[in-house]
């Protein structure tokens, strides 16, 4: 039967071939044999249920956490001509006695429903009565407590395989980790289930990680380089949401809210908004979820830092779900690690365990000095192919500031390089004597094999002061207590503890604390110190950091950034690798938009499901003359040619008169 999914997914949606890991799935559904699906968002996981449902007999339900996600994927479907339907709360009677006769009359194949709407009205009877040819549980993540959107309504979904126990059924996610697969398995009571776990990686979208300065000035800065263009703004609280949308707004951006904080229809209003391209941007908490199926959103920028890497990879992969270029910021302060603390702390001793675990991932991503796709790869336990992503703040060379910290500096400030405490005591020697740090030893590190270009000029000797310096203060060695030592901090905690006598005290002039607290949290990230990330707990050097301070290892630090590169407020709109504008006719494409917004507008349904920005940028590239031309078009099915050719081919034709 996957010849007859082939064809079905040329008729219906335009495309002539199976994404990584889709045919694999869709097999499993064909053979009726329980699955676990994990497939990164904009990966086409959709597909591997809606596809083989068209061409099985009976009725596939699928269960859906969100209405939103409910609505947008039947009204794409409806589009493709595909017989799919939706009950949830928002229907009116008539509409939902309407889909319940369809279901009765066998002329649905595809049925959208909430787990809550499964399990009420005696709606398990009527599906017994279905035909049922499988059950899909979308989102599946959210049936484990060890998920990061767990939803405890989704646990009754266990009881499906005892009503139904020749039905399979096969569970989707975008995130999970392998113990979060585990656990999906087993409350769902599958049977022997083919575990299929996709790519975690999201090639086409450019992560950037920038400590977070006052006022707007970097998100503005990235809004500025998406001029007209879908984007999603996350902040953590409520009233983070509601300030900057009203002083985006007052500057002139077409912004909307959202948060669970507002009245439902005002929520919704927001979101249709944002779906149907009426606001640019939703500036929104978490509760701005799962319910995003837009296809076309250029950018994500994080306000404060997520909770958790699984967030922020389904969060940030709500960007570039048509597979073009997409760009995913992270503006992070140390304050919101603890406030993320406070927040996840609760009364279960092992749930904030897990949850701290998962911040402090999360904090050591954002100040670590490593590719941002191998980092997230290695989180869910996968390696990445290569070393260089050219994807990435780190990979790009973003990190690189202008200006190193040397000895001039310290010169500058009148505390000598190798200089003697004031009592006669110890003094500050370097392994290697009094020569230039440009004589350091150059050492990889680790297994890596890091190239000595990405690391830090004299980012050895930085490292020695820090872990010296440590040392010397032994349980005093608090994250705070280290940082005014080392840039000669006169805080009174300092003066009376007699920490200014110490070689190291001073010994980092004229560098910005936020700068040292990085190099510490990098440092720590790479094993060369011990302490929780973010945590004033007492700092403690490792054996690895032993091998740093006898000059057999050289860690990589970041350089401090530069305030100029930070805000990149004045730059371009960043490359990806490959250049998804090769052969497009830009001013073709804004037409074709035009076109699209028009014809969105008339039926009242999202612009992305008219056609995606893929397809129209391969419209823009082929210029089809002809229907049979235009059904070559990646994305455009038969049924869309027969609704749309006619005004699409009109528009390209009168683009080439002008």
């Amino acid at each position: 039967m996957i010849e007859e999914v082939e064809k079905a997914l040329k008729r219906y949606w335009g495309y002539d071939q199976f994404r990584p890991l889709q045919k694999q799935a869709i097999e499993c559904v064909l053979a009726g044999r329980d699955s676990v699906v994990v497939m990164p968002t904009g990966g086409g996981k959709s597909l591997c249920f809606q596809a083989p449902a068209l061409v099985m007999p009976g009725l596939a339900v699928v269960v859906s956490p969100l209405i939103s996600l409910m609505k947008d994927q039947v009204d794409a479907l409806a589009e493709c001509g595909v017989a799919a339907a939706r009950l949830d709360s928002t229907q009116s009677a008539s509409e939902r006695n309407e889909v319940m006769s369809r279901v009765r009359t066998k002329s649905l194949k595809i049925l959208y429903l909430s787990p809550e709407r499964l399990f009420t009205g005696g709606f398990m009877d009527l599906l017994a009565q279905a035909n049922l040819s499988f059950i899909a549980v979308d989102e599946a993540h959210c049936i484990s407590v060890w998920g990061h959107d767990f939803r405890p309504e989704y646990r009754q979904l266990g009881a499906l395989k005892e009503v139904f126990p020749l039905a399979a059924v096969h569970a989707y996610t975008a995130t999970a980790t392998e113990q979060v697969r585990r656990d999906i398995a087993q409350q769902l009571n599958l049977k022997n289930p083919q575990m299929l776990v996709g790519s975690f990686d999201r090639p086409n979208l450019i992560y950037r990680v920038e400590e977070r300065e006052k006022g707007d000035g970097q998100i503005r800065g990235l809004l500025d380089r998406h001029k007209g263009e879908s984007g999603i703004i996350y902040c953590i609280r409520r009233a983070d949401v509601d300030q900057t949308c009203a002083r985006l707004s007052a500057k002139g951006y077409r912004v909307a809210p959202y948060h669970a904080g507002m009245e439902n229809e005002d929520r919704k209003r927001n979101q249709d908004a944002f779906s149907t391209d009426k606001a640019d941007i939703i500036v929104a908490t978490v509760a701005f979820g799962m319910g995003i199926d837009k296809s076309n959103v250029r950018f994500v920028i994080h306000a404060g830092m997520p909770k958790s890497l699984e967030h922020y990879h389904q969060e940030s992969g709500r960007a570039g779900r048509d597979g073009l270029e997409a760009e995913c910021c992270l503006f992070y302060a140390r304050k919101d690690y603890m406030t993320w603390k406070h927040l996840v702390s609760g009364d279960d001793p092992q749930a904030t365990r897990v949850a701290l675990g998962k911040l402090q991932a999360m904090f050591r991503f954002c100040i670590n000095f490593t590719c941002r796709h191998q980092a997230i790869l290695k989180y869910f336990g996968e390696r990445a192919a290569q070393a260089d992503c050219g994807a990435c703040d780190v990979c790009l060379g973003d990190k690189d500031g202008e200006g190193d910290y040397g000895e001039k500096d310290e010169e500058e400030k009148g505390i000598p390089r190798d200089r003697a405490e004031a009592s006669g005591g110890e003094r500050w020697e370097e392994p290697w004597g009094r020569e230039s740090s440009e004589r350091a030893p150059k050492i990889s590190v680790g297994s890596d094999n890091v190239p000595d270009s990405d690391i830090m000029p004299h980012s050895l000797v930085v490292a020695q002061k820090i872990l010296s310096c440590v040392v010397r203060l032994r349980d005093d060695a608090t994250h705070r207590v280290t940082v005014w030592t080392l840039v000669g901090s006169r805080r009174p905690h300092i003066m009376e503890r007699g920490y200014d006598r110490l070689s190291t005290y001073g010994i980092l002039p004229g560098v910005r604390r936020r700068h040292v607290y990085g190099w510490i949290a990098q440092l720590a990230a790479q094993g060369y110190l011990e302490a929780p990330a973010g945590d004033s707990d007492v700092l403690r050097v490792t054996e690895k950091g032993w091998r740093v301070l006898k000059g057999n290892e050289t860690p990589r630090l970041a350089r401090p950034e530069s305030r100029r590169k930070k805000s990149r407020g004045d730059g371009e709109k960043p490359a990806p690798p490959d250049d998804p504008w090769e052969g497009v006719d830009r001013g073709l494409f804004e037409m074709l938009r035009a076109t699209r917004r028009a014809i969105a507008d008339e039926k009242m349904v999202p612009a992305f499901v008219v056609f995606s920005d893929a397809t129209l940028r391969d419209m823009a590239r082929r210029r089809p003359a002809t229907p049979e031309g235009f059904l070559e078009v990646t994305g455009v099915g038969e049924t869309k040619r027969r609704q749309y050719g006619e005004r699409f081919l009109a528009a390209i034709r009168e683009y080439g008169k002008a």
